[in-house]
């Protein structure tokens, strides 16, 4: 088993200078008679200046273009278990591959993709290891992310949808790090793969979990919506066909909201005097 941790970082001395660069290998590993356990190349373009035999230097571990290990200063934004954004460079017939850095892009195979990438796409993923001993790349982090959060009921969090499920909903991680879901009657409009999204705790639960929701707490979604409506009112000459005999599924797809919240928000403003509810439907009072 090899000394040497891919796609890690690593502190490692220098054990001897040659020509094409440096040989490196993990501190304490020499040989009584001087010879090294194990050694790694550091390409002379990768070392810093003056380095000397002894010196210790941390490295990043990948593979080359021939697939030898070798070691390199450029620290990439991401290592073995960790998530990082990467744009994609490159779509092939085998996957896409990954800017992260270094000379050899990252390699994202189809079957770890959530949805089939494009070039110049933005992709939330993770670096693990394949069966063949390679470095790639992964869109699905449900196993992956932490669940260890300080986060508490009713906080504000940040994060990146990154996987869409029509029994459960919108995947989510918080930070880039944390475990999240935002459950399927929370969505009341269309989010996407990659989506950054603003969003706040709803509950944890026992494994550590966030369960999220888009909308604002009640008094908060109550003077938001009741904003909405009165847009669109002044958008349609002061009336909207729509009242308690509207489906649910109309008032999601006119207003992305739940028709218990349009109720609520039409009641706040039928109370401050700013509409009348008729029959049929609700008219600006003018």
């Amino acid at each position: 088993m090899s000394l040497f941790k891919l796609g890690e970082i690593q502190r490692l001395q220098v054990a001897k200078p040659v020509p094409m660069g440096a040989y490196l290998t993990v501190p304490d590993t020499m040989m009584p008679d001087g010879e090294e356990r194990e050694l790694i190349l550091l390409p002379k373009k990768e070392m810093p200046d003056d380095i000397q035999a002894g010196d210790l230097i941390d490295v990043f571990i990948y593979k080359d273009s021939e697939d030898r290990p070798i070691a390199t200063t450029i620290i990439p934004p991401l290592t073995v278990g960790k998530t990082a954004i990467l744009k994609v460079s490159q779509v092939t017939d085998i996957g896409a591959f990954l800017s992260w850095g270094l000379v050899k892009d990252l390699f994202l195979p189809f079957k770890e993709q959530t949805y089939r990438v494009n070039k110049g796409d933005s992709v939330l993923v993770s670096l693990y290891i394949d069966k063949s001993n390679r470095l790639c790349a992964t869109m699905k982090l449900y196993n992956i992310l932490s669940t260890d959060s300080d986060y508490t009921e009713n906080s504000s969090v940040t994060g990146t949808i990154y996987e869409l499920s029509d029994n459960y909903g919108a995947f989510v991680a918080v930070d880039n790090i944390y475990s999240a879901l935002i459950p399927k009657n929370e969505l009341f409009r269309k989010v996407y793969i990659g989506e950054r999204i603003h969003a706040r705790v709803k509950s944890v639960r026992e494994d550590g979990k966030l369960t999220l929701s888009i909308r604002e707490k009640t008094q908060y979604q109550i003077e938001s919506n009741s904003k909405i409506i009165l847009e669109r009112l002044n958008e349609n000459d002061g009336y909207l066909p729509y009242g308690d005999k509207s489906s649910p599924e109309d008032i999601k797809r006119e207003f992305e909201m739940s028709k218990s919240e349009f109720k609520r928000a039409i009641g706040n403003l039928y109370k401050n005097k700013m509409i009348l509810i008729k029959d049929d439907g609700i008219h600006l009072v003018v």
